[in-house]
């Protein structure tokens, strides 16, 4: 009945909400007869949630005992159902790859296409100076350090750029994504992703200021914010993170150095630093931080509202954690909640189908 009201061959859905807002959904592909359960609904808000097929349950393995000690079972086996992507293997990415295959989530998607190198050895879980030597892939070295565990986690391993269509589907397909990048043409397209695909997306950014006055060699501030961006909220860009000229500048920077660094030379764009002090030990507090924000919104337990957490700023130079609540939405991204695959990908014609 459904398809003869349409008149075209399309896949129909329909979905139910049950009094404790667990939802149920069931799909119908054309040509079949009979409706299939969805296997996952999600619902990314200040809170995560996820509902499955009551009958598809899951056995929780004997390392997570501990941990169902402080989460319930069913946060265990959520837990253990999602795909999450890791994009940027490196200083914050290694280390929130570490914690989630530990607390047993079923699948990782990383993405990164860079190299190790002996500069970034001192913060690259799983990582060697046999390895930066080698040039090996960072997302193999962390994909082979999950299989060596052997705790079942399922590893996509992708030694591609982000601003690629491979990628861009790898992380579509994910229910949960983590930012580890510098770049703000990175960040921006994560965002992008998130909101077209309608997928939660914890970004995470650490800096360190160096303390040059009066020819002294020193820290000034160790710093960094994690970000929680819901599909169809505000944004990296509404937050004042970074703008789109800023965007534009990356972009050249990645597509035409030499063009780009013209432009930085004749005095039309600032030019950046390379490459930023960094620490393990600060990388590693960001991480954790970003990843018990996913936590508590996947089993929440603060006395506050996940939305009064939107943002969780933290300072090691005065001690301090600030967190800034979701307000308004972004005006760059606005119309665009969960359009899904249109062509150009994202509304970006650098990722447009080539035919």
């Amino acid at each position: 009945m459904i398809h003869d009201w349409v008149e075209h061959k399309v896949p129909h859905g329909s979905a139910i909400m049950l009094p404790d807002g667990a939802i149920l959904a069931r799909i119908l592909w054309p040509g079949q007869p009979h409706f299939q359960p969805f296997s996952q609904v999600n619902v990314a808000g200040d809170d995560l949630k996820f509902w499955y097929p009551a009958h598809d349950r899951l056995e929780t393995p004997g390392f997570l005992a501990s941990q169902s000690q402080i989460f319930d079972d069913g946060t265990i086996e959520r837990l253990r159902r999602l795909s999450i992507a890791v994009v940027g293997a490196s200083g914050t990415g290694s280390p929130v790859v570490e914690q989630l295959y530990r607390l047993g989530v079923g699948e990782l998607v990383l993405v990164d296409d860079e190299p190790a190198e002996e500069r970034n050895i001192n913060r690259v879980l799983n990582s060697t100076i046999r390895d930066a030597r080698r040039q090996r892939p960072k997302v193999l070295l962390q994909k082979e350090a999950i299989e060596r565990a052997g705790l079942g986690t399922r590893v996509v391993a992708l030694e591609e750029n982000l601003w690629t269509r491979e990628a861009v589907h790898e992380v579509a397909q994910c229910d949960v994504v983590f930012g580890c990048m510098d770049s703000v043409d990175g960040r921006y397209l994560l965002n992008t992703i998130s909101t077209y695909y309608s997928i939660p997306y914890f970004d995470i950014g650490v800096r360190l200021l160096p303390d040059q006055r009066w020819g002294r060699q020193g820290i000034r501030e160790v710093c960094g914010t994690v970000n929680y961006l819901q599909p169809g909220k505000s944004s990296l860009m509404s937050r004042g993170l970074f703008s789109m000229s800023q965007v534009a500048q990356a972009g050249l920077a990645r597509n035409d150095p030499a063009a780009y660094r013209q432009q930085v030379d004749e005095g039309y764009i600032a030019g950046g630093e390379n490459h930023r002090p960094a620490v393990i030990s600060v990388n590693m507090f960001a991480a954790s931080l970003a990843v018990n924000e996913f936590l508590a919104r996947l089993h929440p337990y603060r006395e506050e509202e996940n939305a009064e957490h939107a943002a969780v700023q933290f300072s090691l130079a005065s001690m301090e954690l600030i967190s800034e609540a979701e307000t308004g939405t972004c005006d760059i991204l606005a119309g665009r909640t969960g359009l899904g695959d249109v062509e150009p990908l994202l509304g970006q014609l650098e990722l447009m189908k080539v035919k």
